[in-house]
């Protein structure tokens, strides 16, 4: 039977922040899942078999196979008792309020309970009513088209309570509610939410209206809620199930207040906002790599490049911002002044542009500059004098991609691509060299990349060859196999720098760090302890046995430019050297002495009258 500690282990997140918020624990910061992690597993009040007894039976199932238990039997009793040993109470069947697997408070129907009056909203049980609108939509749409209608619907929600905020506040004030000048986004009347919710037929169309006023009013909204179309028919069907499918989202997300005074912390939307990002990438499976990048491989990345104020910082694949908005994390963590970066990216699929605006906007970074567009075909930030220069460039560009548009490099006018042009059906190191070429004098590059940039050859490994020379590369980290949506490959992070500290210059440090991680059913996940190892060894940039190795550009050279970290990371025992021309004499001996005595043999054979 597994301990109390490895099961609280394979819960999610929000799982564990429900359990938090359930027992009032005190964790320290709420954003580091050891932390909550440790919490639970010392806390006597958290009965763990209460506490699985509200999971679903699916959940549950899961969690036995996580830890490898038998999973069979229809009873949830049965599973709970495999995984704890102990039998759960009996779960409320009486309408009273219970919890449920995904932290949000629930009546006994299934549907989120409303708020008492003036009860702060936690993140845990706003996490819960955004993914419960998921399952309003089940089975109506495609789980690929959830995220645009449910963060469109909490956009909306959000800037007309936050609306209504500032006019109750401006009213008090004796102030004048209808000037524009008054608010960070006016909201006219067509798009607030008592106005939407008056809607029972052609929804949708209500909607939409409301989406296009707010962008009329608010030029800064252009386009980010103009992609997400509520009436569309191939999508939420005919009009009457249109109309059934969106009131029921309408309804579900009047019960929730999303004005500043309402929430039990100032930065919980933006959290709640990533916590969805995270759940739909997941649930588009294959489709989730091209908007997200798993949290701990941000949190590594940000670590090494450790970004300060006043930095200017892009991610030119930026996907839903979680980079941009994990460097301004970096800063609040150490009392610094997030809004004290300058923080740009360009997204070429307008889906996921509009997605990452809204995420800018809901963590309170609205200054963020995000372009929409083909980073290599059309790159957007430019400056008078060309590209536009940033400190440290961060990304997670799409893997060996086809078509990435080699007939621009050729005749690039900015001149991106002076280590080489790679081959037309793999534009990794397209995404490399545009990274280079935007960082200024003294920047940073962050990248990840699949292994075979480390060591192709032809075009690839002429560009390395040249990058390599021009002493850029200060790391090469391989990261666990599985951690990425959309592949299971292992992936590798490139930390190029063009200021290298001079005890740093002509050398490069490999971290082997593919064989540390958490493993999960369907993914592997990097854990805290692991960001922490890969950030002290890179910074400390020392040898470390069977882990990293620093290697000078001219043993490098010798390998003719390959970064294959195996080549340089020795991670087996050293295998016992063979001494060649000893092993030849030996053998020699041993045939010359056999044949000695077969022929001793032989004699005494004769001797008694055999033949030999």
């Amino acid at each position: 039977m597994p301990t109390k500690r490895q099961v609280v282990e394979t819960l999610h997140r929000n799982e564990l922040l429900a359990l938090a918020d359930l027992h009032e624990l005190d964790v320290e910061d709420r954003r580091v899942r050891d932390q909550l992690v440790d919490a639970i597993s010392s806390s006597r009040n958290v009965v763990l078999a209460d506490a699985l007894a509200e999971l679903s039976r699916d959940r549950l199932k899961e969690l036995c196979r996580a830890l490898g238990l038998d999973d069979s039997g229809r009873e949830k009793s049965q599973l709970v008792e495999r995984l704890t040993g102990q039998a759960a109470k009996e779960p409320t069947s009486n309408g009273k309020s219970t919890k449920n697997g995904r932290g949000a408070e629930t009546k006994a129907n299934g549907e989120a309970a409303e708020m008492v009056l003036g009860e702060k909203l936690t993140q845990a049980k706003l996490e819960g009513y955004l993914w419960s609108a998921a399952d309003i939509l089940r089975g109506s749409i495609d789980s690929s088209d959830y995220k645009s209608f449910i963060f469109g619907l909490l956009f909306l929600k959000r800037l007309s309570d936050r609306f209504d905020e500032e006019c109750a506040a401006l009213l008090a004030e004796g102030g004048d509610p209808e000037d524009r000048d008054e608010h960070q986004f006016f909201v006219p009347r067509r798009a607030r939410w008592s106005e939407i919710q008056k809607a029972s037929t052609r929804v949708g169309e209500t909607l939409n209206k409301a989406c296009f006023e707010l962008e009329k009013e608010n030029g800064s909204l252009e386009g980010v809620l103009a992609g997400i179309d509520f009436n569309d028919e191939r999508k939420l069907g005919d009009a009457r199930n249109r109309d059934v499918v969106l009131g029921k989202l309408v309804q579900h997300f009047s019960k929730v207040d999303l004005r500043n005074a309402s929430l039990s912390e100032p930065d919980m939307l933006g959290r709640a906002y990533e916590y969805l990002i995270e759940k739909f990438a997941d649930d588009a499976g294959k489709k989730g790599g091209e908007f997200y990048t798993p949290k701990k491989v941000v949190e590594l990345i940000v670590e090494l490049l450790a970004p300060t104020e006043g930095m200017r910082i892009c991610d030119p694949t930026c996907g839903s911002g979680g980079m941009l908005i994990e460097c301004a994390h970096y800063l609040q963590r150490r009392g610094k002044n997030q809004r004290n970066l300058s923080l740009s990216g360009q997204e070429k699929n307008l889906g996921t542009w509009a997605i990452c605006k809204m995420n800018m906007l809901l963590h309170g970074l609205p200054d963020a500059k995000i372009e929409k567009g083909d980073t290599i075909r059309d790159p957007k930030l430019r400056s008078d004098e060309g590209l536009a220069l940033f400190s440290r460039v961060i990304a997670n560009p799409p893997f060996s991609l086809d078509e990435w548009g080699r007939e621009v490099a050729e005749n690039d006018p900015y001149g991106r691509f002076r280590f080489g042009v790679p081959p037309k059906t793999k534009g990794d190191l397209a995404f490399v060299q545009h990274m280079i070429a935007t960082t200024d004098r003294t920047g940073m590059v962050g990248v990840v990349m699949p292994h075979g940039v480390l060591f192709r050859g032809a075009a690839e490994g002429e560009i390395r060859k040249s990058i390599l020379q021009e002493d850029l590369v200060e790391a090469v980290i391989g990261l666990p196999p599985n951690l990425f949506y959309g592949t299971g490959i292992p992936a590798a992070i490139l930390i190029l720098n063009k200021d290298k500290r001079p005890e740093r210059k002509r050398k490069v440090l490999f971290i082997e760090a593919s064989r540390e991680f958490r493993e999960g059913s369907s993914q592997n996940y990097l854990r805290d302890e692991d960001v922490k190892k890969i950030a002290a060894t890179f910074h400390a940039f020392k040898d470390v046995v069977k882990y990293a190795r620093l290697v000078g550009l001219d043993v490098i050279e010798k390998n003719e430019f390959n970064l294959n970290i195996s080549r340089y990371v020795e991670t087996a025992d050293a295998a016992q050297k063979i001494d060649v021309a000893s092993a030849i004499t030996k053998l020699r001996e041993f045939e010359t002495r056999r044949a000695e005595a077969e022929a001793r043999m032989n004699a005494y054979l004769k001797e008694l009258g055999y033949d030999a």
